[in-house]
């Protein structure tokens, strides 16, 4: 299996993302549903923190990555949904500092819009992981 991820002449390179990803060979590919800001208890945190709603984001993201046996590292695209109105800097900030220095950013779209499923939602993050095939 192989994941490239290409930055072509002609388009914008940027460290925090990949403009193109292509992949070949035998893998498994994992969609994860929108995640949003709550705890494995139910509760919604960051109301008005958008920040901080990115953390619990990307923890909820984690342990899905892990219940299919894959990791941040394997995510080939984000769809971010902002709340309009809401700045995003400080959920990218959280991204890059949750990415670190790991090669390979992947796809990302950012959508402003109307609502999301609860008032207190500020964001929601979904994902496209792909990882060599345990079967295959």
């Amino acid at each position: 299996m192989s994941i490239e991820h290409l930055n072509p002449a002609g388009l914008h390179k940027n460290p925090v993302f990949s403009q193109v990803v292509v992949t070949r060979g035998d893998i498994r590919t994992i969609y994860i549903g929108g995640q949003n800001a709550i705890t494995p208890s139910g509760e919604s945190v960051g109301k008005d923190d958008i920040g901080r709603q990115a953390e619990q984001i990307f923890a909820n993201l984690e342990i899905a990555l892990a219940s299919a046996g894959a990791q941040l590292e394997h995510v080939i695209k984000w769809t971010v949904y902002v709340l309009q109105g809401q700045p995003p800097q400080p959920a990218f900030e959280v991204f890059q500092r949750i990415w670190g220095k790991r090669p390979n950013p992947p796809l990302i779209t950012l959508l402003f819009v109307a609502g999301l499923a609860h008032p207190d939602f500020l964001m929601e993050i979904e994902a496209i992981a792909v990882l060599p095939d345990a079967d295959g």
